[in-house]
């Protein structure tokens, strides 16, 4: 028989884990949310019996505890419960933040649980379709080892994989996390004022781009990042650079700093694939780095 759990926190996150744990047949105890129109909604979507404004009416029972508040709510809700002896012993406690240690939980100790965090590798714009956005994906767990072990389980059950990672490491971790997804977003939307700027606008924009997002990423997946990188800078092109900085200062100042700081970086890479000559990477340095064109004139 699959484990009882808990969900408190019935945003997206906790959204998705209380159907599609239910659906992977878990029994769920009971839902809390601060809002009890979102816990009823939770709740009526999942099927739940208990839904709640008080989390440990919900969590006395739950073999496993997910806490899936704002991240700057999770310690001081595990803190409630744990002063309201609202964690069985031996309980599982985990949390699901890229961004915060297991050790937040520390609290839900006192009651005799084991703490850990696993964190979905994933976007969860919509939550509520039919296609599970768990499948395929990676959590990165840590944590005490008993709930790891659960960890792991809930993982495989989801249809995902796991990767343990040094509960110290989890800022890094998050840091690549974010640029990989949020900062791809920021990256995207350059793309797309610069292309807008050169009359290519509206739903235009995405077709022309898309197929070369989509080459570049399955390039990366097949040959790695060096090997992947094409373009001027890998080439060794200043001129054209050159002309891209011109036209860019002209019409978009505004991005200037941003597209010099990304060829400055992307200069490493270029060496690193070994098709760029150490002469023309000086050059490019000099032209990418305004901080130095600024202190020389």
């Amino acid at each position: 028989m699959k484990p009882v759990i808990a969900i408190v926190g019935c945003g997206r996150v906790g959204t998705a884990l209380a159907k599609f744990l239910s659906e992977a047949g878990y029994g769920i105890s009971g839902l809390a949310s601060k809002s009890f129109s979102s816990a009823k909604r939770l709740a009526d979507l999942t099927g739940a019996g208990r839904f709640t404004t008080i989390p440990w009416e919900i969590t006395k029972k739950a073999d496993i505890v997910f806490l899936t508040t704002p991240d700057s709510e999770i310690s001081d809700t595990c803190s409630n419960i744990a002063f309201n002896e609202g964690f069985k012993r031996d309980s599982v406690v985990l949390h699901c933040s890229g961004a915060l240690p297991s050790t937040i939980l520390s609290s839900a100790k006192s009651c005799g649980a084991f703490i850990g965090s696993m964190h979905p590798m994933q976007s969860f714009a919509l939550n509520e379709g039919n296609e599970s956005p768990f499948h395929g994906i990676i959590f990165a767990v840590e944590g005490d080892a008993q709930a790891l072990h659960i960890a792991v389980k809930i993982a495989v059950d989801l249809g995902a994989d796991c990767i343990s990672i040094n509960t110290e490491d989890k800022t890094l971790y998050h840091a690549a996390a974010v640029v990989a997804s949020n900062y791809l977003v920021t990256l995207l939307s350059l793309a797309f004022r610069l292309i807008e700027h050169a009359g290519i606008s509206g739903s235009d924009t995405w077709k022309v781009l898309k197929p070369l997002i989509k080459g570049t990423l399955l390039n990366i997946e097949k040959a790695g990042i060096p090997a992947a990188l094409t373009g001027p800078v890998a080439r060794g092109d200043i001129k054209t650079v050159e002309r891209h900085i011109k036209a860019i200062g002209e019409k978009s100042p505004e991005l200037l700093d941003l597209y010099n700081t990304l060829g400055f970086h992307t200069i490493g890479i270029a060496e690193s694939k070994g098709t760029l000559s150490k002469k023309s990477a000086d050059i490019l340095k000099k032209i990418t780095n305004r901080k130095d064109r600024k202190d020389s004139a």
